[in-house]
């Protein structure tokens, strides 16, 4: 399918509706960026595609309302520009179908495009589930994949009937599978039921606590270098100033954007979503800027992680061997950008953090080292 039919899905960028009484200044984004007004950009020279879908109905909203994601586009476009090798396009909006499922389909049609020219897509959306969207691209190709997901819930409550509160069990045990491995960060343990969390530790999924993610933000870092596919629930934002009803706990500002640059840095990472945005509850658009500002630290991210080595040249690596218990092992580390990863009997190379590396030096065996054998 060419992306002038997938033009059907969506409706087009009309930048003076979005700006109102705001003006484009030289070196913000909304100069640089090819959006989607008249002619579909040419998707073959970025390497950022952004595309918002305002479908609250996996919320149970069936009022039809939008979730009014151009005010998250307008604070995207005022921020000013320092990565200028980065190219990006903005699709505009994909309009929500006739029902959810159709909705589903224009996201998956979107994303497998996006896929097939290597590009990395990222979605902008209203409820969560439409997550299987991003999902389906690579279920489609039967394509097995890791996935993240950062959100205070766990949303397997196969009795909730709201579809954003139960899509990951289709996501993560459906038949067939293609998900490997799934990490889960940020989750807030009172709104998660104990059985919850056995039940994803039976499956030999990873899950942090949103005090573990606090306490040492980087040791998420290789659960994104691994990873194939983010899916972000702005319920894992906290304090209350950020829109009405959120959670009193939860990620700052700060936080959620350096969860975010990660995901750039990832070369793996092509299917990105951002979800839970609804504009009614977010009247002086400080959920908005927040979000503009976890894209551009997503853009940093990309732009750092082009600076990458390829694992073959060792001369940009530091490679110290270990031994620990019974294991004798190497683990290495990017001149470039400091990231490290750790040989497994294998003798593949997985991503891993600098804590990973002083555990073994400490002659202990690293819990993401257990792990990982675990489940191979």
């Amino acid at each position: 399918m060419s992306f002038n039919s997938l033009a059907d899905f969506l409706e087009p960028i009309h930048l003076a509706s979005i700006l109102g009484d705001a003006e484009l200044k030289e070196g913000q984004l909304g100069k640089n960026i090819n959006y989607y007004s008249e002619e579909m950009p040419d998707l073959s020279v970025v390497d950022l595609v952004i595309a918002g879908c305002n479908d609250l109905r996996g919320n149970g909203d069936i009022s039809g309302r939008d979730a009014g994601i151009d005010a998250i586009r307008k604070e995207l476009y005022l921020l000013y520009q320092w990565h200028k090798d980065i190219r990006i396009a903005d699709l505009g909006t994909i309009r929500s179908g006739a029902t959810a499922q159709d909705t589903l389909a224009a996201i998956r049609s979107i994303a497998r495009e996006c896929m097939e020219l290597g590009k990395r897509f990222l979605l902008l959306g209203g409820s969560h589930d439409l997550t299987m969207g991003l999902y389906d691209a690579y279920r489609q190709k039967e394509q097995i994949i890791e996935a993240v997901g950062v959100d205070a819930y766990i949303d397997l409550s196969i009795d909730n009937p709201v579809r954003s509160r139960n899509f990951l069990m289709e996501m993560l045990t459906g038949d067939p599978n293609f998900i490997r491995h799934y990490h889960h960060i940020a989750f807030q343990s009172y709104y998660v039921h104990p059985t919850m969390l056995e039940t994803m530790d039976q499956l030999r999924f990873d899950c942090w606590r949103l005090g573990k993610v606090k306490e040492n933000i980087e040791e998420m870092e290789p659960s994104f270098r691994s990873s194939e596919l983010l899916t972000f629930d702005l319920s894992a934002l906290g304090a209350p100033t950020f829109w009405e009803g959120s959670s009193p706990n939860g990620l700052n500002g700060e936080e959620a954007c350096t969860l975010m640059r990660y995901a750039g840095m990832s070369d793996k990472m092509k299917m990105l979503g951002i979800f839970g945005y609804d504009q009614s509850t977010d009247p002086h658009h400080t959920l908005a800027k927040q979000v503009s500002q976890m894209i551009w630290y997503l853009i940093d991210g990309i732009q750092v992680g082009s600076t990458e080595s390829s694992l073959n040249q060792r001369e940009m690596f530091l490679e110290c061997h270990i031994a620990f218990g019974a294991v004798e092992t190497t683990f290495i580390k990017s001149v470039r950008t400091g990231r490290w990863w750790m040989k497994m009997p294998d003798q593949k190379y997985v991503p891993c953090s600098y804590n990973d590396f002083q555990v073994a030096g400490n002659n202990e065996i690293p819990e993401r080292w257990l792990r990982l054998q675990e489940r191979s």
